[in-house]
């Protein structure tokens, strides 16, 4: 900081910089102008609560002149009376004020502060402080305040993807862990362990440059294991317990209606792939081969984005219902979208797919719906 001694208050840098700031010609300024301008800048400059405060009755002592300058006059007494600060912290603060370039002081011969009358008993000037700079520096507070809300949004997704990448390893760990106990799952475990304590929890602090990274990298590398494992079962054929005639009709004792279909005809627990497939034509939307159930994991946060919902509907999925029941969501929402609209004519019932899957979610979470069950009708459905 730069000062010079006038032989009376230190002159400070700033209160120079400060002063050279004016108000446009003819620019007459209301106190409700002058307020919100000293909000803006508060939030900018990120004030401490006292510094508000006495930022604000300064403001609350415009008088609305039509002077070139927007001068104001209250002594320390009345700033302590109204705020409840101690003349020390007064005289702080109103250093603080004037360091930051908000106000410039302007001193009268014997130090106090006060206004200047004509004969006819009118103010013509004062000494006290000027709170020009406040007004004049409208513009700086806007594109502080547009970068402090970029840096926000930017702070929010990346704490949203730690929070989706959390949740999708902890998800394929228990689906490892559930499906495929013999593999090890003691390194991913340790890392996942490792990053929980690296992150700190919503805030305004920002994330470590790295820590996003080893959350993406952790969800890729467990997703991995766990499709390399879930391959391992392409070869085994399944068991063909149909003990009827081959002349008989495959679709013979079928109920036709949705709500007639037992559940115990194909427990949930063991939704295929290939049932999937047979339902769901819409998966061919994917472009890729689908075998197994990594690949319809993959599928479904795929084609989420083509029902518009979005990620935040999809990590709800996950965490109410589990990676593989959400990713089957998808698809079975997609499949009666495009259902209804080819029963309609172009138009669907559903205008809203990605409400209609979130929807879905909640209602499979609460037991009303059994996806085994659906898919089994959308399928028989389909073959009728």
């Amino acid at each position: 900081m730069q000062l010079a001694s006038s032989g009376g208050r230190r002159l400070r840098h700033a209160a120079l910089a400060a002063r050279k700031l004016a108000l446009e010609d003819g620019r007459t300024v209301t106190r409700k102008e002058l307020s919100a301008a000293a909000r803006e800048a508060s939030k900018a400059l990120d004030l401490r609560p006292a510094q508000r405060a006495v930022l604000s009755e300064l403001v609350a002592c415009w008088g609305e002149q039509e002077w070139e300058r927007l001068l104001v006059w209250p002594s320390n007494d009345y700033l302590m009376s109204r705020t409840g600060l101690t003349e020390r912290a007064i005289r702080r603060i109103l250093r603080q004020l004037v360091d930051l370039q908000l106000i410039v002081p302007k001193d009268s011969p014997n130090g106090k502060r006060y206004a200047v009358k004509d004969l006819a008993g009118q103010v013509v000037d004062a000494f006290g402080f000027d709170l020009t700079p406040v007004y004049a520096r409208r513009g700086d507070w806007a594109v502080a305040l547009m970068e402090q809300k970029q840096l926000r949004e930017v702070q929010k997704r990346a704490f949203d993807e730690v929070t989706i990448c959390r949740r999708v390893a902890e998800e394929a760990l228990n689906a490892l862990a559930e499906h495929f106990p013999d593999v090890d799952r003691s390194e991913f475990e340790t890392r996942l362990k490792a990053l929980q304590v690296r992150t700190p929890a919503r805030s305004r602090i920002t994330l470590p440059a790295d820590l996003l990274d080893a959350w993406q990298l952790l969800r890729t590398d467990v997703e991995e294991v766990f499709y390399e494992a879930g391959k391992a079962g392409l070869g085994v054929l399944h068991t063909n317990n149909n003990n009827g005639s081959p002349s008989e009709p495959c679709n013979k004792g079928f109920p036709r209606k949705a709500e007639a279909v037992r559940s115990t005809e194909q427990p949930s627990e063991h939704l295929s792939p290939e049932l999937i497939l047979e339902a769901c034509p819409a998966l061919g939307d994917y472009g890729q081969p689908v075998r197994d159930l990594a690949d319809i994991v993959s599928a479904g946060r795929y084609l989420r984005a083509s029902l518009g919902a979005h990620e935040s509907a999809w990590a709800e999925a996950v965490e109410d219902i589990g990676t593989v029941r959400a990713a089957i969501a998808v698809i079975y929402t997609l499949q009666l979208y495009e259902d209804d609209v080819a029963k309609n004519g172009g138009e669907s019932r559903i205008k809203n797919p990605g409400g209609y899957f979130r929807a879905l979610t909640r209602m499979v979470k609460a037991g009303k719906i059994d996806l085994a069950v659906e898919l089994l009708a959308m399928r028989r459905r389909r073959m009728s």
